[in-house]
């Protein structure tokens, strides 16, 4: 699969680096493809991954995965509005506005989500919502945290999300894991989880945990 990854912090890269592991085609989406972020990747991707400006990046990609920082997400995808017309967009960025706070500050979220807000602004585009619930590195490998536990994911398209549940599953997580939370309007649960995590990374020490659902019985 061709896939583009825009953002090349931790989450864009540690998602980049295990996607052209799983020799999917990758190009690692970034402002400034010529920096030395951008190129150290590159030279450690292999055959599989390469680097370009966002545009060039989106152009021949299936999958798109936003891993731009949430504040800046609307305007960046904005401008390639046209280039996401009939692509699956993984939205995995938080709508944080001012990261250095405790908790951190988010941007208006019961309203209307950053999930929400990618799919008005790119109403031709298949925005899912998924990954923003966990660390970079229990995205990739789930395995980490040990027992049971979930990643969510909400989209308006379920042909989009069954793109995106294959690659979750990919990146190792079970079908019993994968909590479908319905439309994009699901996303605004999951980025309102962002300073609980927060909190429980300090309180832990490290960020190797998730959350998981149990159910009782059905009662009738």
């Amino acid at each position: 699969m061709r896939i583009a990854v825009l953002g090349t912090g931790i989450v864009g890269r540690t998602l980049a680096n295990r996607l052209a592991g799983l020799h999917h085609r990758v190009v690692l989406g970034s402002r400034d493809p010529g920096g030395d972020r951008a190129q150290r990747w590159a030279r450690s991707a292999g055959p599989h991954g390469k680097v370009a400006g966002y545009a060039e990046a989106v152009t021949d990609a299936t999958v798109v995965v936003n891993a731009i920082a949430g504040a800046a997400s609307p305007h960046a995808l904005g401008e390639l509005s046209t280039a996401l017309e009939g692509k699956v967009l993984v939205d995995v960025a938080n709508p944080v506005a001012a990261i250095d706070r405790d908790p951190p500050v988010l941007e208006p979220v019961t309203e209307l989500s950053l999930g929400e807000r990618l799919q008005l602004l790119l109403p031709r585009t298949h925005v899912v919502k998924t990954l923003n619930t966990v660390s970079p590195a229990v995205m990739i490998h789930p395995t980490r945290v040990p027992g049971h536990h979930v990643v969510f994911l909400a989209g308006n398209s379920g042909h989009a999300k069954r793109i995106v549940t294959g690659l979750l599953r990919e990146l190792g997580w079970p079908p019993d894991g994968i909590v479908d939370l319905g439309d994009i309007t699901g996303a605004r649960s999951t980025e309102m989880l962002v300073p609980l995590r927060h909190r429980l990374t300090r309180s832990f020490g490290h960020s190797d945990f998730n959350l998981d659902i149990q159910r009782g019985r059905t009662r009738r």
